[in-house]
């Protein structure tokens, strides 16, 4: 029995109605931006396998850091112990964050670092005797799959068998237009009890990449810090450089006090997350008492190897080269934007650094939409891995891409929009 057979005999992908499924394509080697399949077929990842990859496949300087850190310490339990790959990392990031983020609570996944900020949340707010319990967030908000990060987000197909189930958070109009989601949100503020303001700064992913000014978050997070109503950035997608900065609140004069990581933390090697917070909110969870303190954790909270991995990816980005490339990828979206711009079919065009998003005229749009499928499969079948958000194509590539690969991406978008009009 070949690996398809076993797959399908045993496996329940993610995202994915199995019934009607095609059969999953058996991965065995990956190398820069390529995916190789088992007949030696070759994919470029145009989508960096789900925003995780930054510096491309199997990576020898990451490879060899976790291989020399699997040879001293694979784990160890992180309630009462500690090790160096945890610290470093959190000294190498702190150069990198807003300055008043001053702790690191290790998870590992994006859904977990979203839930932990909203515990965090709400029991900053108990700690200090008060009962803010409501929170507010964007419409379109994704912010994951467990049900805290469901609450949080928009309600739609992916939470939708469980609605019933969710916490209350306000949906403000989505920031594009600036004026209704201020006013919306004041109107949240005079009634009262919010905990906190979640957003995903600049860039809305899963809900089609959709983008909004930084100037306009700025006065949505000062209005909040006035109210004084705690913010988190949600930077699972758009952090590590993504929007043309280690992080997208780096482009924002107000801080978040609370940010949440994952993704590109590891440079897509392992999974691992983290959410970051202030001086005053890790204090209001110090006392006697241990009802007081924050009882979270995960059993693999901290990993050594999976610290190890973010620090090497970390160092990759921080080189010369790497944040040319990014500056390169961005500039070449910028010159692609202008090539199509004029191809009917399209709706609309936008691009923050490193992503660009085309949204394509459709009776169905959302992730749900047919449109969807049947080209996520013509890209494959011409050797591109390209995972459209319903009638929205988007280009997010590790920033190793060569520049004869971006343009195959770019060619066989382009003659599929033209074949579509």
């Amino acid at each position: 029995m070949g690996l398809v057979e076993r797959d399908k005999k045993y496996i329940w992908h993610p995202f994915t109605q199995m019934r009607i499924a095609e059969a999953a394509i058996p991965i065995v080697k990956g190398e820069g931006t390529l995916l190789i399949d088992e007949k030696g077929n070759t994919y470029i990842d145009a989508i960096s396998s789900w925003w995780v990859n930054l510096h491309g496949h199997s990576h020898p300087y990451i490879a060899d850091k976790v291989y020399t850190q699997m040879q001293k310490l694979e784990h160890v339990v992180f309630a009462g112990f500690t090790h160096n790959p945890a610290v470093e990392l959190c000294d190498k990031l702190s150069k990198h964050l807003p300055s008043n983020q001053a702790k690191f609570f290790f998870s590992g996944d994006g859904s977990s670092a979203v839930e932990i900020a909203l515990k965090m949340a709400v029991q900053y707010w108990k700690n200090k005797g008060e009962n803010k319990t409501r929170f507010v967030a964007l419409d379109g908000a994704y912010h994951g799959e467990t049900f805290g990060a469901m609450s949080a987000g928009a309600r739609s197909i992916f939470s939708a068998p469980f609605s019933d189930l969710l916490f209350e958070c306000t949906h403000i109009p989505f920031p594009k237009d600036e004026q209704a989601a201020i006013q919306s949100l004041k109107t949240e503020i005079d009634k009262g009890g919010i905990a906190a303001f979640i957003f995903e700064p600049l860039v809305q992913g899963a809900a089609g990449m959709r983008m909004y000014k930084a100037d306009t978050l700025n006065k949505l997070m000062q209005i909040c810090i006035e109210a004084g109503i705690l913010c988190i950035a949600d930077e699972v997608m758009t952090g590590f450089g993504r929007t043309g900065t280690t992080f997208a609140v780096n482009q924002i004069k107000a801080k978040p006090d609370l940010i949440c990581l994952s993704k590109g933390l590891s440079g897509g090697t392992l999974p691992l997350s983290i959410t970051t917070c202030t001086k005053d909110i890790f204090d209001a969870f110090l006392g006697d008492e241990l009802e007081k303190a924050f009882l979270h954790g995960h059993s693999y909270t901290g990993n050594p190897i999976g610290c190890t991995a973010a620090i090497a990816s970390l160092e990759l980005l921080e080189k010369k080269e790497c944040q040319m490339a990014i500056k390169n990828i961005a500039k070449s979206h910028e010159i692609f934007i202008k090539r199509i711009n004029s191809i009917e079919i399209i709706k609309d065009i936008r691009q923050t650094g490193t992503i660009l998003a085309i949204e394509l005229k459709s009776d169905s749009s959302g992730y749900s939409s047919s449109m969807r499928q049947k080209l996520y499969q013509d890209f494959l079948d011409q050797g591109v891995l390209l995972r459209p958000l319903g009638n929205v194509i988007y280009i997010l590539p590790p920033y190793c891409i060569k520049e004869k690969e971006l343009e195959k991406v770019y060619k066989v978008i382009e003659n599929q929009l033209k074949k579509m009009r």
